[in-house]
């Protein structure tokens, strides 16, 4: 059984499955501004960790991700245990990567993805992208305009499906968090984000 995190009222209209990064866990402080912003929307925010990151925060140990397949087996899984009809998926960088493999074979009402990965930084030819040209599941990919993992001029070039919007937070980096010249502060950023997340939940809910 996958241990969840939860946030929002237990019998909300939609629930929001949401996968971490590869380096941070489930209750970083990122994941804990967005949960906490969405369920303030009325919805329900369910939040679990891969293998990987269990076995850190139980023992200490520090490895890298786990293999993808292991990745989408455990997505599927919590899918199934969530049931897909009232869930949206999707997550941090590598959360939400993976989700956007198993959307459409899930058949899930939405993805939301914070901070995709369309490459590496510095490594703009290893694309990640291939299978979001024929997504068929309504999603939102919420992009810091300054993030190395693809910028706006990047993104702008790739060949994506007719079903993703792509919403830039401004000045924000994988993090959405901005420079202090620009102004703006990584609480509003967040808030931004988590604005933008509950309209397209509202949406996916009304759908």
């Amino acid at each position: 059984m996958t241990s969840f995190l939860l946030d929002g009222p237990k019998h909300a209209k939609l629930t929001v499955a949401l996968a971490h990064g590869a380096g941070a866990p489930m209750d970083s402080p990122f994941m804990n501004e967005i949960a906490q912003g969405i369920a303030a929307g009325g919805f329900r925010v369910a939040r679990f960790e891969f293998p990987y990151m269990h076995a850190r925060r139980e023992g200490g140990k520090s490895g890298p991700p786990d293999r993808e397949a292991v990745l989408r087996e455990v997505w599927l899984d919590a899918i199934r245990e969530l049931g897909p009809e009232r869930l949206v998926v999707g997550g941090k960088s590598l959360g939400g990567r993976i989700a956007s493999l198993v959307a459409d074979e899930a058949g899930v009402r939405g993805l939301l993805c914070l901070g995709y990965p369309f490459h590496p930084p510095g490594k703009p030819d290893r694309l990640r992208t291939a299978h979001l040209r024929d997504l068929a599941t309504p999603a939102l990919i919420l992009q810091g305009t300054r993030d190395p993992f693809g910028s706006p001029d990047e993104v702008g070039g790739y060949r994506l499906g007719r079903s993703i919007r792509v919403v830039w937070v401004p000045d924000g980096d994988h993090s959405f968090k901005p420079r202090a010249k620009s102004g703006r502060t990584e609480g509003e950023n967040r808030e931004f984000a988590a604005a933008q997340a509950r309209r397209f939940l509202a949406e996916r809910a009304a759908a």
